[in-house]
């Protein structure tokens, strides 16, 4: 059914500045799982210089930084999400969650809307 497919991404534009979107959320909830930038964004397909570049870029839009990383070495290094990041991250799933079932039904009128692809050649 085509309205299973539906994706709605969400970004949000502070003036002219995109400082959180479907991205940086995942490129956030990566970091918590791996414990790693590098490992965070060769998951997402991204280079390290690419996905530190986006947690410095986060870090710098909001008051307090949103990954905290310890520099590799003999001990290893690491990140993890501070608690302002685990709180952005929190509240941008639960913006999208509210978005998603508030916009459902027109959703599903849109997606009834739609042709038949498979009709087309």
């Amino acid at each position: 059914m085509v309205q299973d497919t539906v994706t709605l991404r969400l970004r949000l534009l502070f003036g002219d500045r995109l400082v959180f979107g479907p991205g940086k959320g995942e490129l956030l909830s990566r970091i918590a799982e791996t414990g790693s930038i590098a490992a965070a964004g060769r998951a997402m397909g991204m280079s390290y210089r690419r996905a530190w570049a986006l947690v410095e870029e986060m870090n710098a839009a909001f008051r307090a930084p949103l990954v905290l990383s310890v520099r590799g070495g003999a001990g290893g290094g690491g990140a993890a999400l501070s608690p302002e990041g685990r709180d952005v991250l929190a509240a941008y799933r639960a913006l999208l969650a509210t978005i998603e079932a508030a916009a459902a039904p027109e959703v599903a009128r849109i997606a009834d809307l739609l042709s038949d692809m498979s009709e087309r050649k």
